[in-house]
């Protein structure tokens, strides 16, 4: 990772010219001041297409094992590819990429300095986001401050009770991963708890990369760190409101015949959901805060 490898993922991360229309960035669906996510139940891409998943956010994915919902992408270079690509996001090409910065001087200068030559490639795009995305990493919570740093201030009696259910009766921390030593808030896998199974069309989710009956359903597990900044939630973004989400698990998810077997109704009081929800808002850190750049010309 060099700085100006970073700083050309950062221009190309809210660089619109290279979509189809001119109008779309990987910014805007990962706006910096949404969490790095768009605040809609889908994205939106060229000519107002929707998509047909939430936009997940891209702060920490640094630290997944594979990239979107379903895990397609195994590299966030293979994902940064992906939205280019896509006909219901940038609809561009790699012709269109390379021709667009190839004819903006500025672009030549700075993949240079990245690269060590002006050559420009979807290839070299696709290593520069990453490279960029690799350093959105939040952390330093007011959990983390309580939990690995000593500061028992730091957090609410409430958060710390909440604490408490998430790593038992509620059940959470079974796929949101706490340790003594680390806490991702994710297993890195993929499960099936009823969401989108409850359509007409059921959807396959990680069954559809795999070919594999047994993933049926299965979606990744997100990171629950800025979860507060990153509504709606769900891989289909049903739900408005961190209520709306533990009103969900509190009833155990969807039935289905695939449905994992860490899912059952949990039976929690009002007082105990207050409590877990006051735990979530001690998972906002310091998120860098990006500001978007003014266009190479």
């Amino acid at each position: 990772m060099t700085r100006e490898k970073v700083e050309l993922g950062r221009l190309l991360f809210f660089e619109k010219r290279i979509s189809a229309d001119g109008t779309v960035a990987c910014a805007t669906c990962h706006m910096p001041a949404r969490g790095f996510s768009n605040a809609r139940q889908y994205g939106v891409g060229v000519e107002g297409k929707l998509g047909i998943r939430n936009v997940p956010t891209v702060l920490n994915a640094a630290y997944y094992s594979s990239q979107f919902w379903d895990g397609r992408a195994k590299s966030l270079e293979e994902q940064a590819k992906g939205p280019i690509l896509n006909p219901a996001e940038m609809a561009s090409s790699e012709e269109r990429v390379v021709k667009v910065l190839g004819a903006i001087p500025a672009y030549g200068e700075a993949f240079r300095r990245a690269f060590g030559d002006p050559a420009i490639s979807l290839d070299r795009a696709a290593k520069a986001i990453a490279t960029f995305e690799r350093t959105l990493v939040s952390g330093g919570s007011p959990f983390d401050r309580w939990k690995f740093g000593g500061e028992e201030a730091a957090i609410s009696a409430d958060a710390k009770r909440g604490f408490d259910l998430f790593k038992s009766k509620a059940q959470c921390v079974k796929c949101h991963l706490v340790d003594e030593f680390s806490a991702p808030l994710t297993d890195n896998k993929f499960h099936n708890i009823g969401i989108g199974m409850d359509k007409q069309k059921p959807e396959l989710g990680r069954a559809e990369i795999t070919k594999d009956r047994k993933d049926r359903g299965k979606f990744k597990t997100p990171s629950l760190r800025e979860v507060t900044r990153t509504a709606p939630y769900m891989h289909d973004g049903r739900f408005n409101t961190l209520e709306e989400v533990l009103d969900f698990y509190d009833k155990g998810g969807h039935p289905n015949p695939s449905l994992d077997p860490d899912i059952f109704p949990l039976k929690l009081t009002q007082k105990e959901k207050k409590d877990l929800l006051a735990f979530l808002r001690t998972l906002e850190g310091n998120a860098p805060r990006v500001a978007e750049p003014e266009a190479p010309r």
